[in-house]
């Protein structure tokens, strides 16, 4: 997105074109490949709306069990999909899958309703995304932990595992289910809904500056001459020129000066969240790409000025996406937004996520921070209309304020009051600033693990690892093991 909300980042592809890619800025990456054959997808026949007595519809839901590890009485680790298609090859890797030998258990994966190929409804048109929220998902859940239940004589505890928005689900599971899920794993969870997240913009831009001395001062009067050819005509011209804009830049349109600015800062953004994630595919390209990267780019005087500088940053996205040149029009974002068919690029959980946005969450990440000297350059109300212009104009500020607070009502935000819980964050994942990364209360518990990016303990160890990074994967399994013991 450039709309920075979902899943990945303008670098990290999740789909397959430009536009869709910016829709995506959180959300669980896919593990490293393995040699070994997921186990098949299953459907199982779920509720289409578990808070209305007498609505008997149902649709398939698609998950994955894994039984290699299982031994009869033995409990079942669940992992949660999220805000994009579930991949089974987390089915074969991954830290739980160490956790799961230890305790003798089954892993389970259950895909997130309207992602994926988990289809409620025959459309994505605002009509049949009434039932996409997380109170729905959580009856999921539940749903399909008391069917397994029965249909596998399952004796032993399950322990909810989920990373980004999933890992929020895990928490929620055990607070509003705790009579099916015993304890839960909350990896990179933000828990408190904020439409004005601009607390992620900050963390960006202290990750730079920890990376290189003034990395984020340059990048801060990169964006201060861009600003300037923002301002007349020639300088229209050399923007499309420099930034490589696949169509040419008109200052007449504040949607779409957002939006460039939008996709400029992206390219950071992403690099930033994923930093060091130990999610290299076999024969990958740029997973060498970190922060370290970007800032020597950004340091290096012999490329030129400031603004230099931020065009080479461009094009190397541009080269790591596989583009031409730069869609930066807002237009174009929100049309594919608009679209309904399960078979557009929006579907892969852009036109979703950004539902679940407008109508739960928020945490539109603006430059509106006191902290930062970039300005008014993404507000959030680019975010807040945005709503409007893909689902109508009842989806307006008011609506989505009311959402944020009844989310933040019926979780109970950072104050939620959980047991057999641990959360688990990453200094360096911008999400940490709307999660618990610290706390006293009985029955919970938070690691924050320095200079680790977002779900980083939930991939397969690597020697590079940091000791924090080891020693937080060994205290999430002693904890699963003593919640199963309990």
């Amino acid at each position: 997105m450039k709309l920075n909300l979902v899943l990945t980042s303008v670098i990290f592809i999740i789909s397959t074109t430009q536009s869709a890619r910016r829709y995506h800025k959180q959300g669980l990456r896919d593990p490293p490949a393995t040699y070994i054959d997921p186990p098949k997808e299953q459907w199982f026949n779920q509720t289409l709306d578990h808070f209305k007595p007498g609505d008997s519809r149902s649709w398939l839901q698609r998950y994955w069990i894994n039984w290699e590890h299982y031994k009869k009485g033995g409990p079942v680790l669940l992992m949660i999909g999220g805000e994009g298609e579930a991949n089974p090859v987390w089915m074969t890797t991954g830290a739980w899958k160490t956790y799961a030998k230890n305790v003798n258990g089954a892993m389970m994966l259950l895909e997130h309703r309207y992602y994926g190929k988990s289809h409620p409804t025959e459309d994505l048109s605002v009509k049949n995304l009434n039932w996409l929220t997380s109170r729905q998902a959580l009856a999921d859940l539940a749903g399909f932990v008391t069917a397994m239940t029965q249909q596998h004589d399952i004796k032993g505890r399950w322990i909810a595992l989920g990373g980004s928005y999933p890992g929020s689900l895990a928490a929620w599971a055990r607070l509003k289910y705790p009579h099916l899920i015993h304890g839960a794993v909350s990896t990179s969870g933000p828990l408190r809904a904020k439409a004005n997240f601009y607390e992620y913009l900050e963390v960006v831009m202290d990750a730079l500056e920890k990376s290189r001395p003034q990395c984020s001062d340059i990048l801060t009067k990169a964006i201060e001459d861009v600003k300037m050819l923002v301002a007349h005509r020639l300088g229209w011209r050399t923007l499309t020129k420099m930034f490589r804009l696949c169509t040419p830049f008109n200052g007449n349109k504040l949607t779409d000066i957002t939006n460039l600015y939008e996709t400029l800062i992206g390219n950071f953004e992403g690099i930033v969240q994923y930093n060091k994630d130990n999610r290299d595919f076999e024969g990958a390209k740029w997973t060498n790409v970190t922060v370290d990267t970007l800032c020597d780019v950004m340091s290096n005087n012999d490329i030129g000025i400031p603004l230099a500088r931020l065009v080479a940053v461009n094009n190397m996205a541009l080269k790591m996406s596989g583009e031409k040149c730069l869609d930066y029009t807002y237009e174009s974002m929100v049309s594919e937004l608009q679209e309904v068919s399960w078979e557009t690029e929006g579907a892969q959980g852009g036109r979703q996520w950004t539902y679940q946005t407008c109508t739960e969450f928020g945490w539109y990440q603006s430059s509106d921070s006191p902290a930062l000297n970039l300005g008014k350059i993404i507000p959030v109300r680019f975010f807040e209309y945005m709503c409007s212009d893909i689902f109508g104009p009842k989806f307006d500020i008011k609506l989505i304020n009311k959402g944020v607070e009844d989310t933040n009502t019926y979780y109970g935000g950072l104050d939620i009051e959980v047991t057999n819980t641990v959360f688990v964050h990453g200094t360096t994942d911008p999400w940490h600033a709307m999660g618990i990364t610290q706390t006293n209360k009985s029955g919970m518990e938070a690691i924050l693990i320095p200079g680790t990016a977002h779900c980083a303990n939930m991939y397969p160890p690597s020697k590079q690892d940091p000791q924090e990074l080891t020693s937080a994967r060994q205290r999430i399994g002693q904890l699963i093991q003593k919640w199963v013991e309990s």
